[in-house]
């Protein structure tokens, strides 16, 4: 009791976000229940009919299963192997930055997308590249071709990718800058002495000084590998590259709002939330197996 009231501030500063995920997060779990259930909103939660796992079964024997997962996997992906490194990437760049004024300069400017709206950016990718576009009539005359970006199914995927890029890697940078500044400089010091290049500087001592965040990092992105985020990819479907377009988020929107199978939409996203459970005790496995920390 009496640590409670030493640290009282600190428990006061913990109380806001401590209710908001117990109201918007662990209370609406319960909801999960209606997965099995042939839940009807007219007749309430305890008169609707039990079903067990008949709404898993259908999802899985639903030939737009295997195309929603192969859409939602390479989605995820292309997330991991080009969005996932480069805010590693370019905190590495601005932390070899030596101008003060330039490097809070660069910072401010590749911060400033993570604060524009989706739905600006989606804007923006339309006037920008839709047929008689800016920018693709740019294209049109530096190669002699016209490009259909918004409605060809190739173009979709490298699209969503570099939105989210362009977005949200100079707030990703945010995380890796803070675990450089705490690297020893007496390292660098002692590496350059020894004589050291720039190259072997960073390998030796910078990428294993954060290895353990990027390791972090990394799990958390895993337990939301099948989460392509609904309002992206909802701004940029369209009836010409839907083939490549439908994925898990838009699949539970249609279903469950649309069409109002709300079991049916619930037992979607809780097979989602299983997968990423695995995949983050998985990772955190074998983060154990090869020396790191780990989350858990």
């Amino acid at each position: 009791m009496g640590k409670l009231k030493k640290d009282k501030w600190m428990y006061a500063l913990l109380m806001p976000g401590l209710i908001y995920f117990i109201v918007f997060k662990y209370l609406p779990m319960w909801g999960v229940l209606i997965s099995f259930q042939n839940y009807q909103p007219f007749v309430g939660f305890w008169n609707s009919e039990w079903v067990g796992f008949e709404h898993f079964r259908n999802f899985f024997t639903n030939p737009d299963f295997f195309r929603l997962l192969r859409n939602t996997f390479i989605l995820a992906v292309y997330d991991l192997v080009f969005f996932f490194p480069a805010p590693i990437i370019v905190a590495l760049l601005l932390n070899e930055v030596r101008i003060a004024v330039f490097k809070r300069l660069v910072q401010t400017f590749v911060y400033v997308p993570h604060f524009i709206s989706m739905v600006i950016v989606a804007s923006m990718t339309y006037v920008f590249l839709t047929t008689g576009g800016v920018l693709n009539e740019l294209i049109t005359l530096a190669t002699g071709q016209r490009f259909n970006f918004l409605s060809d199914p190739a173009w979709f995927r490298p699209l969503i990718i570099l939105q989210i890029m362009w977005k949200e890697t100079g707030w990703g940078t945010i995380i890796f800058l803070a675990a450089l500044a705490s690297v020893d400089v007496e390292q660098y010091e002692a590496a350059i002495v020894d004589g050291a290049t720039r190259f072997q500087r960073l390998i030796h001592i910078t990428l294993p000084a954060i290895s353990s965040t990027i390791v972090i990092l990394l799990i958390l992105r895993l337990g939301n590998f099948l989460d392509n985020g609904f309002e992206q990819i909802f701004l940029m479907t369209n009836s010409l590259n839907r083939s490549v377009a439908d994925v898990f988020d838009t699949y539970v929107y249609f279903v469950g709002i649309t069409q109002g199978a709300f079991s049916y939409s619930t037992a979607i996203g809780l097979f989602k939330s299983v997968v990423g459970i695995v995949l983050i005790y998985g990772s955190n496995w074998l983060a154990k197996r090869f020396g790191q920390e780990g989350l858990l």
